[in-house]
């Protein structure tokens, strides 16, 4: 079974790694939303020293910008319910603050927001920040953007995603940013690539297209299910892909929470019919950002992903950002494990 850990600046250093991979990590995600290989190059050369220590082989997977919308922040934002935010395209501003305190201002918290976003914004429309921890409501157009009610908040940072709920924006399968890391995969010793968003076979065709000019048709294609067009077009996804990525964050946007667990499930079952490899991510763990230990739930969750089937999990927040990576996978491989043992 494939154990992945996500990179990150709480777990970068070698010594941290090198105890991840003892535990059991037999690979990693880059992020490349966050960062590119190039700026990745010291985690990328620790990643591989503390593999080299630890008697591991490992995956190294860059996961794409993909056809998602991200935010732009100059630092982290507290959003606060009831309040209110501007959010203004990249191409009104200059610079974006966070939390400004120019004494003109008349909105004291601005958040930049991509052109193809801007272009859609009409009043009273519900948008998802950080895949659905935060939302937001349009409420008045101004001069230099939309000004937004804060309906559910949270802390956030640059980068996170941000959607319109129930609706779709059209935007091409891969980035130039992701186009440049798939051109440099092979020389950072990247072994599979993450789309985000797939929504049928032409993003996968559009991706192997890209692959192929850069001469990295060896690499594995994990397709990421995170909306209601990869849900419906599951069948020829799977077929096109090395694995299916059940990304649960922006799924549990795309279809009610409660929901979650089925479409989870069923996903599950085509695949297993189809033969096809698949992984299940995101808050697997997620208290364990914050705490020692993990709840209950967090590990019933990781035990049932494994009985069911699944031949990857990966964590993301709990080993970039939290603040017990090495912990967090411990109990990780150690539930993955308990599994295993117990259903064979």
């Amino acid at each position: 079974m494939e154990i992945y850990g996500t990179i990150g600046p709480a777990c970068e250093q070698v010594r941290q790694l090198e105890e991840m991979f003892r535990l059991g990590m037999t690979g990693i995600r880059l992020n490349a939303s966050h960062s590119s290989l190039e700026s990745a190059d010291a985690w990328i050369k620790n990643i591989r020293q503390a593999a080299e220590a630890a008697g591991v082989n490992p995956q190294l997977l860059i996961d794409l910008q993909g056809p998602e919308l991200r935010i732009r922040l100059a630092g982290k934002m507290h959003l606060t319910e009831g309040e209110k935010v501007l959010l203004r395209s990249d191409a009104q501003e200059k610079e974006v603050y966070s939390d400004h305190t120019d004494e003109n201002a008349v909105y004291e918290k601005e958040i930049g927001i991509p052109d193809e976003l801007a272009a859609v914004f009409t009043a009273q429309m519900e948008l998802l920040l950080n895949d659905g921890k935060i939302l937001l409501q349009t409420d008045q157009k101004v001069t230099d953007g939309y000004l937004c009610k804060v309906l559910r908040g949270g802390i956030l940072s640059s980068g996170k995603s941000i959607a319109i709920k129930d609706q779709r924006i059209a935007l091409p399968t891969l980035t130039a940013a992701d186009i440049q890391n798939i051109k440099a995969a092979k020389a950072y010793g990247v072994t599979g690539v993450m789309l985000p968003f797939v929504r049928g076979k032409k993003d996968l065709d559009a991706l192997k297209q890209a692959l192929k000019e850069s001469e990295s048709e060896s690499l594995k294609i994990y397709a990421k299910i995170e909306n209601r067009e990869g849900i419906q077009a599951l069948d020829e996804i799977i077929e096109g892909c090395d694995m299916i990525v059940i990304a649960r964050g922006d799924l549990g946007n795309a279809v009610p929470l409660w929901e979650l667990p089925v479409v989870q499930h069923q996903i599950e079952e085509r695949c297993k019919k189809k033969n096809r490899k698949f992984m299940v991510v995101t808050q697997m763990l997620a208290s364990m950002e914050y705490e020692k230990v993990p709840t209950r739930a967090e590990v019933s969750d990781v035990f049932r992903a494994v009985s069911e089937g699944a031949d990857a999990i990966m964590l993301t927040g709990e080993t970039a950002a939290g603040n017990y990576p090495v912990a967090a996978m411990e109990y990780f491989v150690k539930t993955a494990d308990c599994a295993l043992k117990y259903f064979t």
